[in-house]
């Protein structure tokens, strides 16, 4: 009798805590009130998909991982790192799609585990796709960076009931999002909307961001950065990443922002490594190009964005 009462009790025990992980699910926010700005709201429910199957040649993950389209409503997800490993530091994570889609897994909740493992708050940004039809043809759709801009003074407004430093919430984007995590932290003293609330008074600056082979940083035909970027006193540290044979994103985008960084006087790293891709995301390979998560720990460690001594 006594072992089957024990044994019941720890049945109980073990279905509690089955529970309670199904219900540990990451927090899901709102950045708008209402209806985002210069929002129609007319593209139709939100959208989830495999990408399709691209070839070595054209990306270092070749099967398809699911992506997101159709988003009208921005949100920013919330993934805590354990409680003994969190160092205080946040990045807003900035999927790829050339503005037309995010790539939500390979380089959203991979890199949300990446910085978890780390110690590090992981916010994937649901930012606004597709593009628009009064976007530019050719060049950034202007509506994500309204939401990078409100995301970064959301999160900054709730840094202490997360657990987050509000001097160490940087940025890290991958493709279309590298160029948007990097516009953010050149765009800072811009305003792209009208102010809503109290929370548009936050500074929007992150303070660092990470590009990995962005997109849409290098002018057409010029060695010299996009039209519409600049590099503003105050731009914080910026690290950047781009594989050689990048045949999507030419990595001439990060090496013209890294030479435009370093003759503004801003901290700057880069890292170009042969014979790679595009979409290498975070995931483990035996290429070369897999170690740049390393590189980049450093550089934060490097910088004292982390805590702790370098």
């Amino acid at each position: 009798m006594k072992r089957a009462s024990s044994l019941l009790a720890l049945l109980i025990v073990t279905s509690f805590v089955v529970s309670l992980a199904a219900d540990d699910k990451p927090l899901v926010v709102d950045l708008w009130p209402g209806k985002a700005p210069d929002e129609a709201g007319d593209i139709g429910p939100e959208s989830s998909r495999l990408s399709p199957k691209f070839t070595r040649k054209e990306v270092e993950v070749t099967e398809p991982t699911r992506m997101l389209s159709n988003v009208s409503k921005p949100t920013i997800t919330i993934y805590r790192p354990a409680k003994d490993k969190d160092t205080g530091t946040a990045m807003l994570i900035c999927p790829g799609g050339g503005y037309w889609n995010l790539f939500w897994e390979l380089e959203g909740e991979e890199v949300a585990a990446w910085l978890n493992k780390h110690g590090i708050t992981g916010i994937i940004l649901k930012y606004r796709v597709p593009r628009r039809p009064d976007d530019v043809k050719g060049e950034p759709a202007r509506r994500p960076l309204q939401d990078a801009q409100r995301a970064i003074r959301l999160v900054r407004s709730r840094a202490k009931e997360w657990g987050i430093n509000p001097r160490r919430i940087g940025m890290v984007g991958f493709s279309a999002g590298g160029h948007l995590a990097i516009a953010a932290a050149t765009s800072f003293d811009k305003k792209t909307y009208e102010r809503i609330d109290d929370l548009d008074k936050i500074s929007s600056r992150p303070d660092f961001a990470i590009g990995v082979y962005s997109g849409y940083l290098k002018a057409k035909d010029k060695d010299e950065l996009s039209p519409g970027l600049r590099i503003p006193k105050g731009t914080p540290p910026i690290f950047l990443a781009h594989g050689d044979a990048d045949i999507i994103s030419d990595p001439a985008h990060s090496v013209v922002m890294y030479l435009a960084l370093k003759r503004a006087g801003i901290p700057a790293e880069l890292h170009v490594y042969a014979n790679a891709a595009h979409d290498c995301g975070v995931r483990a390979s035996d290429q070369p190009c897999s170690t740049w998560t390393e590189s980049c720990m450093r550089w934060l460690r490097k910088e004292r964005l982390l805590g702790g001594k370098p």
